[in-house]
């Protein structure tokens, strides 16, 4: 049976994340904070196997009490959440010590399928699956992908690169696909665990 502590300062959040969360099978208790401080106080009274924190474009706080949390306790398994267009906080998280993310606008049954998979993950310690050595992207890939991690839209990529928005669109679309993932921030978030932005 899995315990669970959700923190974000924004009641509906923490509502609506509970009643997710009490549909997964499994799922036996489940604790809700608003803050950092909260957080700390009472992770250190009890740990839980995951801890959900929220993240809010340009508002520090999420990615702060994840920093924290992972700092103070290092076994704990933090999973974020974040605007799908929000990388910044995503990968700020991760870089923090976050162990994955889920998408403010995944439907119910994503959301669920996400958490049961993510829960089922890390009731039991298993090492980290090296990095397949035979990912490879090119430099122009790279290049988009430290864009995104910048938090900067594909107009301003392009931009900066002296590329068309759609010529941005192509490369993200072959790095997504070299890395096994569906969106900017998992992109991201990939990228920051393989050492390819900092």
């Amino acid at each position: 049976m899995t315990t669970v502590l959700i923190c974000d300062d924004r009641r509906s959040v923490r509502e609506g994340l509970t009643r997710v969360m009490s549909a997964v099978p499994g799922v036996q208790r489940i604790d809700c904070v608003a803050h950092g401080d909260e957080l700390l106080a009472r992770y250190a009274r009890q740990t839980v196997d995951v801890v959900l924190v929220g993240t809010q474009r340009a508002v520090p706080t999420g990615v702060e009490a994840t920093r924290r949390l992972v700092a103070a306790h290092p076994q704990a398994n933090v999973i974020v959440f974040g605007a799908p267009d929000d990388a910044g906080s995503i990968a700020a998280a991760i870089a923090g010590g976050a162990r994955g993310y889920l998408r403010w606008d995944a439907s119910r049954p994503e959301l669920v399928a996400a958490l049961a998979h993510t829960l089922a993950s890390t009731s039991v310690p298993t090492p980290r699956v090296p990095t397949d050595p035979g990912v490879q992207l090119t430099e122009r890939e790279l290049q988009v992908l430290r864009g995104m991690s910048q938090g900067k839209s594909n107009g301003q990529i392009g931009r900066e690169l002296y590329l068309s928005e759609d010529t941005v669109k192509t490369h993200a679309r072959r790095l997504f696909r070299k890395l096994g993932v569906r969106d900017r921030a998992q992109a991201v978030a990939h990228g920051f665990r393989r050492g390819l932005v900092s």
